[in-house]
């Protein structure tokens, strides 16, 4: 099976006698929110292989400047544990931190560095503009001024909204080895299921041996479908139209940051970590708005050739009358006025409106889901 990123999937959870004597050093505790407390189980169960824990500032420069950790290890969007000053002033002369959420324990952090974030230099790098309209640039300007840059203890992982999807790099590598399959194509997703994605799906199982469909569930911009929407639609299709064989269904928790193509790099990092030796990526994969040409986030796999995990990339399928069939302008000799054209964004105005997608769009059985729902988007 493919090696984890980096040489070696990272464990950074403890036994219980650890979890005991690492609970009665003194420490200070921070409260965190949710997502917070998923990207540190992130790092300790290896879905971040090979983090072993926060950005220190030295790392975070490297990544923004090179796109790579200081060993030369690609990485594209940092991983940072932001503070405030109060907290900052209070580390002082501390060598830990306790992780907090709702009051319990959840990690122990070994505070190597304190350090300030330089955010629009951030936003920049990762994002490549300062617009404020951009949903990472807006979540950049919100972080708490300095970061804490050390390794994880994790004590007590955050429960998961969907346990059994809910599944570390080490148990789908054990879930892959356990079926036999040798190529594993990861497909990445924040969205409902329409034909145009099923059609890349089996274009890439084709040449693969099984098929990892891997939505992300977390934190999502408004507008986005909701996750349980998102993992219900991937049931019904699962269900109706693939072999039971040859496709695995579990979800990626973590939240979705639109940095087109430096996010196309993260996710394959963390596809390679989960097992997968292919990654399908679409066309303005892991965008929003107009802030990155079409196929950006195809093109940016050129630069890193030790990357391992082999893209599959797909132009823009549509549907075309004429042909009665999904085509691509490869395949299609037909003019535009007899293609419908897929789109994520023309299914949720359809949804908004009330109005149901029509079958050469989408499965009825995915539409099913949609309609059943009381508020499949995000607010």
């Amino acid at each position: 099976m493919i090696t984890p990123h980096g040489g070696r999937l990272i464990d950074r959870s403890v036994s219980e006698d650890q979890k005991a004597r690492l609970l009665a050093l003194p420490t200070l505790p921070l409260e965190i929110d949710e997502e917070m407390a998923q990207e540190t189980k992130n790092i300790s169960n290896g879905l971040f292989s090979p983090l072993e824990g926060f950005l220190k500032e030295r790392e975070l420069l490297s990544v923004l400047e090179t796109m790579r950790l200081p060993d030369n290890t690609p990485w594209t969007v940092p991983i940072l544990l932001d503070i405030d000053e109060a907290t900052g002033e209070a580390l002082k002369g501390r060598d830990s931190l306790l992780l907090t959420r709702q009051g319990a324990p959840v990690a122990r952090v070994e505070v190597e560095e304190v350090y300030p974030i330089p955010k629009e230099r951030l936003a920049q790098a990762v994002y490549g503009t300062l617009d404020e309209k951009h949903p990472g640039v807006q979540r950049t300007r919100g972080l708490k001024p300095l970061a804490v840059g050390g390794k994880v203890f994790l004590l007590n992982p955050p429960a998961s909204p969907f346990p059994l999807y809910d599944l570390s790099p080490r148990q789908t590598r054990e879930e892959f080895a356990r079926r036999g399959w040798k190529k594993i194509v990861g497909f990445q997703t924040r969205n409902v299921p329409h034909l145009g994605h099923e059609y890349i799906q089996k274009a890439a199982l084709t040449v693969t041996d099984g098929l990892f469909i891997n939505p992300i569930i977390g934190r999502k911009k408004s507008g986005d479908f909701q996750d349980d929407v998102i993992l219900n639609s991937y049931e019904a299709l699962r269900d109706n139209y693939f072999p039971a064989d040859k496709v695995f269904l579990s979800i990626m928790p973590t939240e979705m940051r639109y940095a087109g193509p430096r996010e196309a790099i993260h996710h394959a990092i963390m596809r390679k970590n989960y097992g997968c030796t292919h990654f399908i990526v679409g066309r303005d994969h892991a965008g929003v708005g107009s802030y990155y040409p079409p196929y950006a986030a195809q093109e940016i796999f050129a630069s890193f050739p030790d990357l391992e995990i082999e893209p599959v990339v797909f132009k823009a399928f549509f549907f075309c009358k004429k042909c009665n069939a999904i085509a691509s302008e490869k395949t299609c000799p037909h003019p535009e006025e007899l293609h419908i054209n897929f789109a994520g964004t023309k299914m949720r105005n359809m949804v908004l409106e009330g109005k149901r997608p029509p079958e050469d769009q989408m499965r009825p059985e995915v539409a099913d889901v949609i309609i059943a729902s009381d508020n499949p988007l995000v607010p």
